[in-house]
């Protein structure tokens, strides 16, 4: 992976589309389906060409290169005059910090891709986005991810949090961040580069939005 600042604004942006998805479940037990569908489909692929490519092209980053701008953007406030969504950020902050934990520990590293490389062999009897594979990944993540602690805790709906079928797709979501912060890394990014490249990362996702 080219370490670049284009390279570490498209992981950015993914990452805090997957994180901006468990929000959505976790405040209204939804999320746009064809986000969900590119974000798992992002733990999945394994013979992506370029880091756009793991997520199904640029367009497929749009919800992700808009939350980048407005989360990096100075302020308390988004272009728009919203308030800024603090819990992306804080997600986001602490799936970074997850990542690093993992690229750390060999052990379970090995574990974890080993546990997406048997999720991927049942892609031939089931769409990345069916019930059983969501259940497939989501225990994944907690069998690996969240055992690294400490685990995210996810504020909303007390409806939304408690439902299996929501639950899952928040973890397999935060699954997903872990890969797009696994890209941030392979593309060069690090804690000053978050601090100190914020405006050259939301030129680069206003560029890549349009």
């Amino acid at each position: 992976m080219e370490n670049s600042t284009r390279n570490r604004t498209i992981a950015l942006a993914a990452l805090f589309q997957c994180v901006d998805a468990v929000i959505q479940l976790a405040n209204e037990g939804t999320c746009d389906a064809e986000i969900f569908e590119s974000c798992v489909n992002s733990i999945l692929i394994d013979d992506a060409i370029s880091a756009e490519a793991l997520y199904g092209g640029l367009p497929k980053l749009n919800s992700g290169f808009t939350s980048l701008m407005h989360q990096l953007g100075s302020g308390g406030r988004t272009p728009d005059g919203k308030a800024k969504q603090l819990d992306a950020t804080q997600y986001s902050i602490n799936v970074l910090a997850l990542e690093k934990k993992l690229s750390n520990n060999p052990e379970m590293f090995t574990k974890l891709i080993d546990g997406i490389t048997e999720a991927q062999k049942q892609l031939e009897f089931f769409p990345a986005t069916h019930t059983n594979m969501i259940a497939r990944l989501a225990d994944l993540y907690s069998n690996t991810i969240s055992t690294l602690g400490p685990r995210i805790m996810i504020r909303g709906e007390q409806t939304h949090l408690t439902n299996t079928e929501n639950a899952s797709k928040m973890r397999a979501l935060l699954l997903a961040g872990i890969r797009a912060a696994l890209l941030w890394n392979q593309a060069g990014g690090t804690r000053w580069k978050l601090l100190f490249e914020r405006g050259k990362m939301q030129r680069e996702a206003e560029q890549l939005l349009t």
